[in-house]
């Protein structure tokens, strides 16, 4: 079972934008980072809601999409992501910054694996412009942005496929399917 939920468990950048994402169900999949590990069990992170429309707009326009795509700006108006966290390091809390990062992608991890299971998906999202959301959210200069995690219900085909020539760029084929190439369990395990 949780191999089917980790292959399903895909970065989707095209979602049906008109599946509605609720504050209060985020609430209960932010429960399950709540339940991660934690280095040291510090528990420094702290997360945003985005569900309304303006707030959506906002963020979409300060994030960037696939950069390996590089003639594509991201999903399109009906096509983009209904609900938003913001994942936020409180440095009110104390942490060992070399292991944030383990703590980050647990609970991202687990995010991401409770949207699956309820026949949703994500996308991580790194390339931000941080400064812009801070202001325009009027997030306190205690929080750092680390992430941003896109949610909706997928609107698009994603194919794995084994790396070739060592190119792992992942691309979209002629039907505008998905395509990510992995490397074989035989080329990771040494």
């Amino acid at each position: 079972m949780i191999k089917e939920l980790i292959f399903k468990n895909r970065s989707y950048r095209r979602f049906d934008e008109s599946h509605e994402i609720t504050e209060a169900f985020l609430k209960d999949i932010i429960e399950l980072a709540r339940l991660s590990g934690s280095a040291a069990n510090r528990q420094p992170l702290k997360y945003k809601i985005v569900t309304k429309e303006e707030e959506r707009n906002l963020l979409f326009n300060n994030i960037k999409w696939a950069g390996y795509l590089t003639d594509w700006d991201g999903p399109q108006v009906g096509e983009r992501p209904s609900g938003y966290i913001i994942i936020l390091y409180d440095r009110n809390i104390e942490a060992n910054k070399e292991f944030l990062y383990c703590d980050l992608g647990l609970a991202s991890q687990n995010i991401l694996l409770g949207l699956v299971e309820k026949n949703l998906g994500g996308c991580m999202i790194g390339s931000i412009n941080k400064e812009n959301i801070i202001n325009k959210f009027k997030i306190r200069k205690q929080y750092e942005i680390l992430l941003i995690i896109a949610i909706g219900k997928p609107k698009e085909t994603i194919i794995l496929d084994d790396v070739k020539n060592d190119d792992i760029k992942y691309y979209r084929d002629k039907n505008d399917c998905h395509h990510v190439p992995k490397r074989k369990l035989s080329d990771i395990i040494i």
